[in-house]
């Protein structure tokens, strides 16, 4: 897939689990009405959002090379977002969170290369490439937020998910879709309207997952900075929606100074949004995250982490005290007085130091999973990685000695010790035994049959988080999605109206076309009644060369806005941009 992008080192670096969710952007599938309500949004967006936009925001969208008349290519967009260290790539509309923010984390701007339709023009509840192209990446050429952006991806793609924020992905995924596919029965959206609304009330207890997703939400998506009195937007999901980055500004919507307390916010991402967190500033974001980021299974680990981890049911690592990583899914934890003193995985397991694979301990090492006890030996104060070489002599841990361990909390293990694995700093971090049995209480955790017994040292836990250690540990090449961005049939009609659209935009370019002006408002008049944004393209071109087709236009466009009174803003909006020339050029 990487072959057919234009070449950008910082994507070269992608490893294959993330490759597998990029797809082709098949510019040419974009239609003349694609392009026409991308140059409306922006045309709209632009005048706006110069009065109301973080300054970053009009910077950016020359420094990333956005036009106003075309959507962008992805081709275009990486030649100038190299420049600012960053790469774009398309995707299918929603990717599941983890792998979101890990394309963030190695600075790709993640593109669902879709547009919305017509009909959804001032908002969409599908990721698209207005939302993307014109709302995340002018804002990523801000250096300060682009690191926000990129730290925010690395602490993310660790946290933990669970279960229940799977299915509310796959839930909001499906009803996202079906919302942007043309003719949908309403019949079939409020029934996947009803299971989200349904999920999303659920009396679960949060995830970290879920945490910082909400903290993504109000920082990144829906965004003020400055003051509440006078906030200026960043977000990029007000700075694409031709609606809501008006509504936001009026005293309808609540402005709350932004912290930590904005991740127990949950938000409905198809309605306007009640309330916005205003930052006084882009370090401001970083404070927050850091601090967020403080009380995450990833800096405490602990008896939670695991928990968890447990509870997840997905693939996490647990990292010891010594540096080393056990990468599985976590089965099950002993505790003790509040402490875990043995963890056991199931299936394939990976061992691994400083986020790199243990020679010889792969999953092909531990197909079935691995258990391990965790603390200080009962009666000595001094912990095995603390020995010295001299120390471990004395205690007999030392190769081809049989030895019984006591560890506290009550895990016994007894067997031959064939030799041990130490990390660059000299600490013992892996003991391996042969005829090895582990105990706790009438409890057999291993046996001598099963074969050789690795066990892992360390005192405590000292970080839990999602997916592997090494991604090469796994094959994580397996991302199936229950369901896909549905494509409309095209019909006659369709076809003509686009050819319509095309003829006005080849007029606007000055290229040639087989229909004149013209006649592309008379047949638009005979045959596509319903149809407001081509006439608003018509009335603009023909104010400066033929002002009885602009009257006439106008007319059309007045008895639209009393036939269709839900769109007769959006038309004396075009009214406003076709007269004043709101359109910057960039």
């Amino acid at each position: 897939m990487l072959n057919s992008i234009e070449s950008n080192e910082i994507l070269e670096r992608l490893p294959a689990h993330l490759q597998q969710y990029i797809k082709p952007q098949n510019y040419e599938d974009y239609t003349p009405i694609n392009q026409a309500v991308w140059r409306y949004v922006m045309q709209k967006n632009v005048a706006y959002l110069s009065k109301v936009a973080h300054n970053s925001y009009l910077d950016g969208l020359k420094q990333t090379g956005i036009s106003i008349d075309h959507i962008p290519n992805m081709y275009g967009m990486n030649r100038i977002l190299k420049s600012i260290g960053w790469a774009a790539v398309a995707v299918d509309g929603f990717i599941p969170p983890a792998a979101f923010m890990e394309f963030q984390a190695f600075n790709v701007l993640v593109i669902a290369s879709d547009i919305r339709q017509l009909e959804n023009i001032e908002y969409t509840p599908a990721p698209d490439i207005i939302h993307e192209g014109a709302g995340h990446a002018p804002i990523i050429a801000n250096p300060e937020y682009a690191e926000y952006l990129r730290r925010f991806g690395e602490i993310g793609c660790k946290a933990i998910s669970s279960s229940h924020d799977y299915e509310v992905y796959e839930a909001i995924r499906k009803l996202s879709i079906l919302k942007e596919a043309e003719g949908t029965p309403l019949k079939e959206i409020a029934a996947i309207e009803k299971l989200v609304g349904e999920l999303q009330d659920k009396n679960v207890k949060p995830s970290e997952m879920a945490l910082i997703r909400n903290l993504h939400w109000w920082t990144v998506e829906y965004g003020l900075i400055g003051t509440p009195e006078n906030p200026k937007i960043y977000g990029a999901g007000l700075l694409s929606s031709i609606g809501e980055s008006k509504s936001c500004m009026t005293d309808n919507v609540k402005k709350i100074p932004y912290s930590i307390e904005a991740m127990h916010q949950e938000f409905d991402i198809t309605k306007p949004q009640p309330q916005l967190y205003v930052t006084p500033d882009f370090a401001h974001l970083s404070l927050v995250l850091e601090e967020f980021a403080n009380k995450m299974a990833l800096r405490k680990g602990g008896l939670s982490g695991i928990k968890k981890l447990i509870d997840s049911k997905g693939l996490g690592t647990i990292e010891f005290s010594t540096g080393l990583q056990v990468s599985g899914n976590f089965e099950n934890v002993i505790e003790f007085e509040g402490k875990p003193i043995y963890i056991q995985t199931k299936g394939k397991t990976a061992l691994a130091s400083r986020e790199k694979e243990l020679v010889g301990h792969g999953t092909k090492s531990h197909p079935k999973g691995l258990g391990s006890p965790i603390g200080k030996l009962k009666g000595i104060n001094l912990a095995i990685e603390d020995m010295s070489p001299r120390d471990l002599k004395a205690y007999k841990i030392y190769e081809g000695e049989n030895i019984e361990l006591e560890f506290e909390g009550g895990v016994n293990v007894n067997g031959e010790i064939i030799t041990g694995t130490r990390n660059l700093q000299g600490k013992i971090v892996l003991i391996s035994f042969k005829n090895c049995t582990v105990k706790y209480e009438d409890q057999v955790l291993f046996k001598p049959e099963w074969g050789r017994y690795d066990m892992a040292v360390g005192k405590e836990v000292v970080s839990a988080f999602a997916g592997p250690a090494d991604h090469h540990s796994f094959d994580l090449v397996t991302h199936k999605t229950s369901s896909s961005a549905i494509k409309s049939e095209k019909t006659s009609e369709r076809k003509e109206l686009e050819d319509l659209y095309e003829a006005v935009r080849n007029v606007r370019e000055g290229k040639n076309t087989k229909f004149s002006i013209q006649a592309v408002f008379d047949i638009l008049k005979k045959d596509h009644q319903e149809d407001w944004l081509l006439s608003t393209e018509i009335y603009e071109l023909a104010l400066e060369h033929d002002e009885d087709l602009a009257e006439r236009t106008k007319e059309h466009l007045k008895d639209l806005q009393q036939k269709r009174p839900k769109i007769a803003h959006l038309i004396e909006d075009g009214f406003a941009m076709a007269r004043h020339k709101l359109a910057p050029k960039i």
